[in-house]
């Protein structure tokens, strides 16, 4: 039920005053600070996770947190915010046609590798990815291969870290898998699994946020996976991302993009492969691919 205020539309059962002002002006915050462009759909959403910061505030309303939030020059609260709105959803080996896809292409190009996880979330696509290196090129060839694991969510980066995982996060893999790159916990750790030390070693987490005007990811990279990414992104965001992926790109190189997202149609230079993989198309001076 709602009752109508002026041009502010609120929820009469909610626990904190929240109007169309409050949710246009933080649809404009997170957008501005990390890309995310929030539907109305929305909503709900929206005020269901940052209720949780006015709680842990004790503030009463919205526009008291938001009044607060952008008065705070860039303390750690625009981080929590930050953390608040972006979506983790992952799974070990998600999106799995990709992975044979990753292993085919390292096992033809120059030694070392090096992949840039560009959403990393809780971790099971870094580490997929290192398990899918360290099977392709073997334990010794892989231990010099790196992937830069980044992600804008502090909080995810720290579950990422630790490299701890439940059982059933890790249900869908193979009894082989599990006994080859997982550790088994026991005792206080018992239904839990922790990633082995030498597949540990070759991912490195950092946050990331992909508006800043610089990446501390310079080095060129054999491949990209920025899946489920640029689905939260407008179209002029999506092509700016993607442009400066270009010269980060080593020749032949490889974008991995979500199931529903399409490089190809937001920067041409990005060729499909199919199955949203796609490889970058150089250009000569000439202006011929």
């Amino acid at each position: 039920m709602y009752i109508e205020s002026h041009a502010s539309r609120v929820a009469v059962n909610n626990e904190f005053l929240f109007t169309d002002s409050d949710f246009s002006r933080i649809r404009t915050l997170i957008h501005r600070r990390a890309g995310i462009a929030l539907g109305d759909q929305k909503r709900q959403m929206v005020y269901s996770r940052l209720s949780r910061r006015l709680r842990e505030l004790q503030l009463p309303e919205f526009c008291t947190y938001l009044d607060w939030l952008e008065s705070s020059g860039d303390g750690g609260e625009w981080q929590l915010f930050i953390n608040s709105l972006t979506t983790n959803l992952t799974s070990f080996f998600r999106e799995a046609h990709h992975f044979p896809a990753l292993a085919a292409h390292v096992r033809k190009m120059p030694q070392p590798i090096t992949v840039w996880c560009a959403a990393a979330s809780t971790g099971e696509e870094p580490y997929s990815i290192a398990i899918t290196l360290m099977e392709a090129l073997g334990e010794k060839a892989a231990a010099s291969a790196r992937v830069i694991s980044t992600d804008i969510d502090t909080a995810v980066l720290a579950k990422a870290a630790a490299g701890v995982f439940t059982t059933e996060q890790v249900e869908r893999l193979s009894p082989e898998r599990l006994r080859r790159f997982f550790n088994k916990g026991t005792g206080a750790n018992a239904g839990k699994v922790r990633i082995r030390p030498e597949v540990a070693a070759l991912v490195k987490f950092s946050r990331l946020n992909l508006l800043d005007s610089a990446w501390a990811v310079k080095e060129p990279v054999d491949a990209i996976f920025c899946r489920n990414v640029m689905i939260y992104f407008d179209k002029p965001t999506q092509k700016k991302v993607l442009d400066r992926f270009m010269p980060l790109l080593k020749p032949n190189g490889l974008l991995f993009a979500g199931h529903s997202e399409n490089a190809s149609l937001v920067n041409p230079a990005f060729k499909s492969l199919g199955q949203t993989v796609y490889e970058l198309q150089r250009v000569r001076a000439s202006g011929v691919p």
